[in-house]
């Protein structure tokens, strides 16, 4: 076997959900002497970035992203519990929460999840999150992004609360801001000043990975 014919298994199990599959990828690249962070990103990510697209173009349904998701999540379980913290390299720190009054979060966990299996580190902050939480957050790990969900009209004012927060305390100008959820437009997020408004998973990816490709 090949390294090209272990990356292409290594996507392949995450496109089908097929979690035996990539367990034994994992154990066909560590007799190979293949790198977990290489097969990491050159099969496994890129299998979960291909889903994020499929999604983003209403190819593929939740579910399938869903499932496709945990199976990525336990792959890299497993590999960062046979590697030293140290040699594990994020490439960025996101703080995530559905905003205040809003107790909606299973877009924003989907979110939260992909974000992760493409190597960002992710502090999840649930649901309800008051905007000087996100704040304390973002200064606490040092984020380089901010992700806001609401999915009521009248707790998307929460969301210009976190931006006028940024501002206020002189951390705007150190972290990219997205604004997501059913009430929530490009217009909207325009209007109060951050980076980007998401429409789903995907798009949150393309623009976070664009940003690292930046920095």
């Amino acid at each position: 076997m090949t390294k090209e014919t272990l990356f292409k298994d290594a996507f392949d199990s995450i496109v089908d959900c097929d979690e035996d599959k990539a367990m034994r990828v994992l154990k066909d690249a560590e007799e190979m002497g293949v790198s977990s962070l290489e097969l990491l990103t050159e099969g496994f990510s890129a299998g979960i970035k291909h889903l994020g697209d499929l999604f983003g173009r209403g190819e593929i349904f939740l579910p399938e992203l869903i499932f496709s998701t945990e199976v990525m999540k336990m792959v890299t379980t497993e590999i960062e519990s046979k590697m030293d913290a140290g040699d594990i390299q994020s490439k960025g720190v996101m703080v995530i929460g559905t905003v205040e009054g809003d107790v909606h979060d299973i877009g924003k966990g989907i979110v939260a999840s992909l974000v992760k299996t493409n190597g960002v580190e992710v502090h999840d902050l649930g649901r309800e999150v008051p905007a000087q939480v996100f704040i304390d957050k973002v200064r606490e790990v040092n984020a380089n992004f901010v992700g806001s969900s609401a999915l009521l009209t009248t707790t998307m004012t929460e969301q210009k609360k976190i931006e006028e927060l940024l501002v206020k305390e002189g951390l705007r100008d150190k972290v990219k801001t997205m604004v997501g959820g059913a009430p929530v437009t490009k217009r909207w997020a325009e209007k109060i000043g951050a980076d980007a408004y998401c429409e789903d998973a995907s798009d949150t990816v393309n623009f976070i990975l664009k940003w690292i490709d930046e920095m």
